[in-house]
């Protein structure tokens, strides 16, 4: 699915986020980039979910090179990244309204979707509640239900566990593995090797914006 050949991601003329990276990971593989913080895995997330641009090297999903992928039409992808982005001053309710939308759910398949978010989830308490007045937790919570609504090819979460109390983590857990199908391809970015041994089958080690043997 994913296939990275000798890619460089340089911020200044000195300094390299990351330096000839080259990778394959499989469709249904899960794999976990394990590294202290800086160490390149995040940029290299970032990179496959389109928001950094490559330096030199070339990314192929699917066979498309990345900066033609319709994450649209040609693969459905989820990123959860370390500081979750939402409408801050919007509830969530109205959150989770707008990804429908943009997904393009009609309004009675919208307020259905909702319905049995708020159910299944507990959200009750919290739907009128503005995404700005949640937690960190509650946030990270909120954009793993969030990619509920769809099937996933790739899911991508970068980093989100290291403050995580046991009651939040589980409830993580639970839903990232409810998110993994058969077919769908998993990236856990992490500082900790107990998380990779629990989500993944593979570790790809990174320091100092390279991939190494071990840490």
């Amino acid at each position: 699915m994913i296939r990275v050949n000798n890619l460089y991601l340089r911020y200044t003329r000195e300094f390299y986020a990351l330096f000839n990276i080259n990778m394959e990971i499989e469709d249904g593989e899960s794999v976990a980039f394990v590294g202290e913080d800086e160490s390149g895995k995040t940029s290299l997330l970032r990179i496959f979910a389109k928001l950094e641009k490559l330096t030199k090297g070339e990314i192929y999903i699917k066979d498309i090179p990345i900066e033609k992928v319709n994450y649209k039409e040609d693969i459905s992808a989820g990123y959860v990244p370390s500081k979750p982005v939402f409408f801050e001053k919007k509830s969530v309710y109205e959150n989770l309204k707008y990804i429908l939308k943009v997904w393009g759910y009609s309004e009675n398949e919208i307020e259905s979707k909702i319905n049995d978010a708020i159910i299944e989830y507990s959200l009750e308490k919290i739907k009128d509640t503005k995404v700005k007045d949640l937690t960190l937790d509650e946030k990270y919570i909120l954009s793993l239900i969030r990619l509920t609504f769809r099937e996933l090819d790739l899911l991508m979460v970068d980093n989100i566990f290291d403050k995580m109390n046991e009651t939040v983590f589980e409830v993580a857990s639970k839903l990232i593995k409810s998110l993994q199908k058969k077919n769908t391809t998993l990236i856990v970015a992490t500082t900790k090797e107990s998380v990779a041994n629990m989500f993944c089958k593979r570790k790809i080690y990174f320091k100092d914006g390279s991939i190494v043997d071990k840490l």
